[in-house]
């Protein structure tokens, strides 16, 4: 399970905080506490309430513990610039750029908690269930079925391929045909 918290806009460079953000990439969340608040960049404040938020989020969402998790990915991304004039000598005047950051923390547990629920859309995606099988004509039988099932596709799949159900069946010579252009040339 993962808990995720993003904060958008930052006004400091990306560059800048990665610095930041590289010291605390894969640390335990009690060590990347204690690591931004004493960290001397300005870029570790915003870090530091970031990473309070994804604990918050952790704890309240999904019932994970804080000692149990782990900064999994940190992510800092490029911002919209906002465009500034200065004037310079000989009355020219030169672009400033000042950067925004977007930042994504996602926590992970270091060892996954027992008593959680299964949704059932995770029920619906697990493989299913093994079958009991009490004898060996139970597994010749159950190979029997799948070997019918499989010739019915089959049969299905030769009546596309011989352009049934379409607007008429396809010559041998328009099969291995491939049309470039939407007019008919020959």
């Amino acid at each position: 399970m993962e808990a995720f918290a993003k904060l958008r806009y930052l006004r400091q460079s990306p560059r800048k905080v990665r610095l930041v953000a590289d010291a605390i990439r894969g640390l335990a969340v009690l060590k990347a506490e204690s690591k931004l608040k004493f960290a001397p960049q300005y870029a570790a404040v915003p870090l530091l309430k970031l990473l309070n938020s994804a604990v918050a989020n952790a704890e309240h969402n999904f019932k994970m513990k804080k000692d149990n998790l782990f900064i999994q990915e940190i992510r800092v991304d490029m911002g919209p610039a906002l465009k500034r004039w200065k004037p310079r000598a000989f009355g020219r005047a030169s672009g400033i750029r000042k950067e925004t950051s977007h930042i994504t923390i996602v926590l992970g547990e270091l060892k996954p908690t027992v008593d959680k629920k299964i949704s059932h859309d995770e029920k619906e995606t697990r493989l299913p269930a093994a079958k009991i099988v009490n004898s060996l004509s139970d597994v010749k039988q159950s190979i029997l079925d799948d070997e019918k099932d499989t010739e019915h596709e089959h049969e299905h799949e030769h009546e596309k391929e011989a352009g049934y159900g379409q607007r008429g069946p396809k010559s041998p010579a328009q099969k291995g045909k491939k049309r470039f252009f939407s007019r008919k040339s020959g």
